[in-house]
């Protein structure tokens, strides 16, 4: 399949203005094969820009738990141990079906490509574990919708009391038989369903889905699991995920268990011979000096999702000291629940603000072309995919997104970058295109029955609503001994603040 998009203006990061053109592109199979004049040159598809339309790499959103896109909206901001609470409950009733589990994957799947995200790093978490069937449910919702993605298994090996500080101290005996339970999934069982995500789904789809590994975070497994999956991601060269200091507690856990000898989680990840170019160091907010240079050595890449960590009130990620260190910075989401949408556009924008608060002088500030680069450059690193994705560039893989520059967002058109950043919002997105095949047209997806899809979500998760609501009784029950746990927590003087306001 030829698809010729004739006179377009194209994103290019080396040019002074952010674009050239406007020009012609054609897409041969999978990738990009002409930038240029394409007069006379055969297409099966023509695309005409009408020299007012800028065709711009596909949005990459390098960090996403799909297993709550159906609960939006339905948890208020708390701090992320209260949050998980609600967000996942072990209730066996809220085991999704296969089919429940391929429509709700559906459903982030459906609103990214509409708004330009071609890619998506899934760490999906699955309770109470995963299974072959919804291993395979969640990959053939991507197959199907057309997106790019990247799945892992994010499950715990170790009981609850191991995951977080103090938490042994305030619980009552009901929570402390919780605390102390067995994780739902042995570490071989979870290495055998691995096998299973990589023999049965990695590569397929003409190279479109991928596996990764998974961890979780280094607190929530044995290092022997750590070192396992690590060998799965050398052998396979798999993007490797791990929530690393994201919340203050996740800084006091290694100075309050003996196991980590008051190293970080990113020193103790180091002291394993685990941190690698292949890792995804996910939210890394409360991070030290000494942990952002084991990053930068490593090779390691962060994957930065402001808007979560503004949601569950976790801190500012210090963006300018990681970036003067040439760390890879990439852009998430986090789950649907915790940015009540995914939408990569309202990442980018609130990466370039959030971190304008930092107490640092404004020549320190994010750029637009900074930001930009993450979303596109560092969602590629994070990928293990630089070169062929996060660009528009002859022989990259053609996933890309044809916004109209004649909207609210462009006119006029002062500053391509900066109206990048902080005027689109998405729906200036008029096609999209992944892997050289067209998915959305005229800003709605071509692969599903939309409206189809979004009723029988509407219908299967209103039957689920009444298991949803028992389970949120009982995370009332753990509510205050989790509360005081936190509390204690923000209390202990960690040396340094990742907050903003009255100290």
């Amino acid at each position: 399949m030829r698809t010729l998009f004739r006179r377009v203006f194209v994103y290019d990061a080396d040019q002074s203005s952010g674009m050239v053109g406007p020009t012609d592109v054609l897409v041969d199979g999978q990738r990009i094969a002409l930038i240029g004049d394409a007069d006379g040159v055969a297409a099966d598809r023509i695309i005409d820009g009408g020299n007012s339309s800028l065709l711009i790499p596909g949005l990459i959103n390098a960090h996403f738990h799909s297993p709550a896109n159906h609960l939006k909206g339905s948890i208020r901001s708390l701090p992320l141990e209260l949050f998980m609470l609600y967000e996942s409950p072990s209730d066996p009733d809220l085991a999704p079906t296969p089919r429940e589990a391929y429509v709700r994957t559906m459903l982030a799947a459906l609103e990214m490509l509409e708004s330009g995200t071609t890619s998506v790093q899934d760490d999906a978490f699955l309770m109470p574990s995963p299974t072959p069937e919804i291993i395979d449910a969640i990959m053939s919702a991507y197959r199907d919708v057309g997106i790019r993605a990247t799945v892992a298994l994010d499950q715990p090996t170790l009981p609850e009391a191991d995951k977080l500080p103090y938490l042994s101290d305030f619980a009552s005996p009901g929570l402390s038989a919780k605390l102390t339970a067995s994780a739902s999934a042995t570490p071989a069982e979870l290495l055998d369903l691995y096998g299973y995500l990589v023999d049965n789904w990695h590569g397929t789809s003409n190279g479109r889905l991928r596996a990764a590994v998974s961890i979780s975070a280094p607190q929530r497994v044995h290092p022997e699991y750590f070192a396992a999956l690590d060998d799965v991601s050398l052998r396979h060269d798999l993007p490797f995920y791990a929530h690393m200091l994201e919340t203050r507690a996740q800084r006091v856990l290694t100075i309050a268990q003996e196991r980590f000898a008051g190293r970080s989680l990113v020193e103790y990840t180091a002291d394993l011979g685990l941190l690698s170019e292949r890792m995804n160091v996910i939210h890394a907010v409360w991070v030290t000096e000494r942990d952002l240079d084991l990053i930068a050595d490593s090779g390691a890449t962060i994957a930065h999702n402001p808007i979560s960590n503004l949601r569950l009130g976790s801190g500012v990620m210090p963006f300018r000291a990681a970036r003067d260190r040439g760390i890879p910075v990439a852009l998430g989401t986090d789950e649907a629940i915790c940015d009540d949408s995914v939408n990569m556009w309202a990442v980018a924008k609130t990466a370039g603000l959030i971190h304008n608060i930092s107490g640092l002088d404004s020549d320190l500030w994010p750029r637009a072309h900074e930001v930009l680069d993450a979303l596109w450059a560092g969602g590629a690193t994070a990928l293990r995919r630089s070169g062929e994705l996060g660009s528009v560039r002859v022989g990259s893989l053609a996933d890309l997104a044809l916004v109209d520059l004649q909207s609210f967002a462009f006119t006029p058109l002062n500053d391509l970058r900066e109206q990048l950043v902080y005027c689109e919002t998405g729906r200036d997105v008029r096609h999209v295109m992944v892997d050289g095949r067209l998915v959305v047209e005229a800003g709605r997806v071509l692969t599903v029955d939309r409206g189809a899809l979004l009723a029988e979500a509407r219908e299967i998760f209103e039957r689920t609503s009444a298991a949803r609501r028992r389970a949120g009784v009982e995370a009332d029950r753990w509510f205050p001994e989790y509360q005081r746990m936190v509390r204690a927590a923000a209390a202990t003087d960690v040396g340094m603040v990742r907050t903003v306001g009255t100290q």
